[in-house]
């Protein structure tokens, strides 16, 4: 896949293809259905498939000061819209000179002029352009005057287990912060993830026996605190390797720490991974995060979080790339 940040780079190639629009945060099965869908449409006219997202975050340039919300960073965004078979990911800027483009002239100047598409998906809520003017039927109408073809899928829902939840971005947070792991995942599709450099922590963990692999948590979502079944991925060579381990998710209220951060027992692991690439993928939620009387105490509900951990991971099947899916 390859990824371009300015319309004006676009060779002559990659125009002509089907383009996808949207934040996609979270890449969950709604985002899925509107990408497969430009690739489906791509494959069968034999032109490019691409992905058009915004960085920043519009609704982060807008309120720069609210709590950290985002599901994907760009990093786990690109990597799973690469895996779905797009040939381009064009990444346009959100700041203040794009948020003051109308609907028409972002169509004009950058789908149909700097892009040079021939067909637009997106969903069927989709809005865009200054004060969020442009939506679907604008998009029909310019593509009537500009001979490109539009297509809007249709609202997705799970419904599994007799469930009819919408499949976004709002409702995945609102799992995660209640510690919902198993209902997120399935709008997901997959589990969802944190992941990092792994920093050197207080070793108080190695002196109890159970060694941590410490990850800060800055950008990006903070899910309910507290310790949690996880998968561990490392990176090895350009494929991620999955373990089995527990987590703790928070600012360890029992040595007064004010930064929130994720630390990672492995099971049956004693390698060095301090400044290896972590990815940390939630299962299920164990406890909530706790203040101990002192490192024995500790100690103790560490080894009973390990115990119950391993129980629910046994429990539940896998599929190793890019990410640990939901079992169908």
């Amino acid at each position: 896949m390859r990824l371009i940040r300015y319309f004006g780079e676009i060779p002559a190639t990659l125009k002509g293809g089907v383009i996808a629009l949207g934040n996609f945060d979270g890449l969950h099965l709604g985002h899925q259905a509107v990408i497969g869908e430009a690739v489906r449409l791509a494959r069968s006219k034999n032109v490019p498939a691409a992905v058009m997202t915004f960085e920043p975050h519009p609704r982060l340039f807008f309120k720069p000061e609210q709590e950290p919300f985002r599901l994907s960073p760009f990093r786990i965004k690109a990597r799973l819209i690469e895996v779905m078979g797009v040939d381009f990911l064009y990444v346009q800027t959100f700041d203040r000179e794009f948020s003051q483009r109308t609907g028409e002239v972002f169509i004009e100047e950058i789908l149909v002029e700097g892009l040079g598409i021939s067909h637009v998906v997106v969903g069927f809520d989709y809005v865009f352009g200054r004060g969020r003017g442009g939506n679907v039927g604008l998009l029909h109408d310019m593509a009537r005057k500009h001979n490109f073809g539009v297509t809007a899928v249709a609202e997705k829902r799970d419904a599994a287990n007799g469930s009819s939840t919408r499949y976004s971005s709002s409702n995945i947070r609102n799992f995660l912060k209640d510690g919902r792991c198993l209902e997120a995942a399935r709008l997901l599709g997959r589990y969802w993830e944190i992941e990092g450099r792994v920093e050197h922590g207080d070793q108080r963990g190695r002196f109890m026996g159970f060694p941590t692999a410490n990850i800060p948590h800055r950008d990006y979502l903070h899910p309910k605190r507290g310790v949690y079944a996880v998968r561990a991925g490392i990176d090895r060579g350009g494929q991620t390797v999955w373990h089995d381990a527990v987590a703790n998710f928070g600012y360890r209220p029992t040595f007064d720490k004010k930064d929130v951060l994720l630390e990672v027992h492995i099971f049956d692991f004693n390698e060095d991974l301090y400044q290896k690439h972590l990815r940390v993928a939630l299962i299920d939620y164990i406890r909530p995060e706790m203040k101990f009387d002192g490192l024995e105490a500790i100690k103790a509900q560490i080894g009973k979080d390990c115990e119950t951990a391993r129980g629910l991971l046994k429990a539940r099947e896998f599929s190793p790339v890019p990410a640990p899916y939901v079992a169908v």
